[in-house]
């Protein structure tokens, strides 16, 4: 068993979730220890393997036989980048955490700055994307439209260019861990606990190896959980379109009253084509808007079943070897 920590010293936690990176994880290792070991804190690092198939989980391993700062958590299957950074967060019981991805472009450099700026009595250091002299590409013409349609459409504000590399301090960690919404936006849920918050921009360098994860399947998905979780714009925007149709429909009916009240009822022609046209509007209208409320019920359906955010195949070193608080 390790030795407890001394009470008196700072105490962090980095929590890196990995899914498929066995081509760039030593190399990211690397770069992580050189971050950490100058700094006077007690330092942890927790690798979240999420479901890789690759040999990803070996290689995880033999960094934590060689180091026994590093954990290993292996999830029984791919839950999703946001359930992987929760099961490192419930498992984080140092005064400061970090999380970030594992494929370097989050550079473990700044962790040094981040800690600073929470000595100076910060709760959140967000970090921010500055995409300066990179191609303007779908990825990015994309994540910039998202931005302003949450922002646009949610009580909550979320800073455009966020990402999930933070640090929060541990008050805000317990707090954080209380919220077991099973559609997770975790960008969302801290800027909504509206603690006190510092942006530190970042220019991304480039992936140390390998493709991104992030497929435009679950960009979309993560983009569906921050609008449905954190705004009812949609049904309000649905409720609009009801009454815009309310409105036209009783037009349409001032319009034939006036042709019976004028005594012109010959004029009145049949509309077929009209007819079908108002018909497959409002039927649309109709289809769409219990598409979002069925949306809502699903997510409300996913909630009540409450099913566990992630399942843990194994754990190295064990919880009693590891010296953690147990997490709930």
């Amino acid at each position: 068993m390790s030795k407890p920590r001394p009470s008196s010293q700072p105490t962090l936690d980095v929590i890196v979730p990995v899914y498929n990176e066995e081509a760039g994880i030593r190399q990211f290792h690397a770069l992580l220890i050189d971050s950490i070991n100058p700094l006077k804190d007690h330092c942890r690092v927790i690798y979240v393997n999420d479901g890789s198939t690759d040999a990803t989980q070996q290689i995880l391993l033999s960094l934590a036989q060689a180091d026994p700062r590093v954990t290993v958590v292996e999830l029984s299957r791919n839950f999703g980048h946001q359930a992987a950074l929760t099961a490192g967060l419930d498992l984080a019981n140092a005064d400061y955490v970090v999380t970030l991805d594992g494929d370097g472009q989050h550079p473990p450099s700044l962790i040094a700055e981040m800690l600073a700026l929470a000595r100076q009595g910060y709760d959140i250091v967000l970090t921010q994307r500055i995409e300066a002299g990179r191609s303007a590409g779908f990825k990015r013409w994309s994540s910039n439209a998202f931005y302003r349609l949450i922002n646009r459409m949610g009580e909550t504000k979320i800073l455009p260019g966020g990402a999930d590399f933070r640090l929060m301090n541990r008050t805000v960690v317990e707090k954080l861990k209380t919220m077991r919404e099973y559609q997770r936006f975790l960008r969302g849920m801290v800027a909504w606990m509206g603690f006190k918050t510092v942006i530190l921009p970042f220019q991304p360098p480039d992936r140390l190896a390998g493709q991104s994860k992030y497929s435009l399947r679950k960009m979309l998905r993560l983009g569906m959980n921050a609008v449905f979780s954190f705004s009812l714009m949609p049904l309000y925007a649905a409720v609009t379109i009801g009454g815009i149709f309310l409105l036209l429909a009783l037009a349409e009916a001032i319009y034939v009253l006036s042709f019976w009240i004028s005594g012109n009822t010959n004029r009145l022609a049949p509309g077929w084509s009209s007819l079908m046209f108002m018909l497959l509007i409002i039927g649309g209208s109709l289809m769409v808007t219990l598409g979002l409320i069925g949306i809502y019920i699903g997510y409300i359906f996913q909630e009540v079943k409450r099913r566990p955010i992630y399942l843990v195949r194994s754990m190295t070193p064990e919880p009693s070897d590891a010296g953690y608080e147990e997490s709930h």
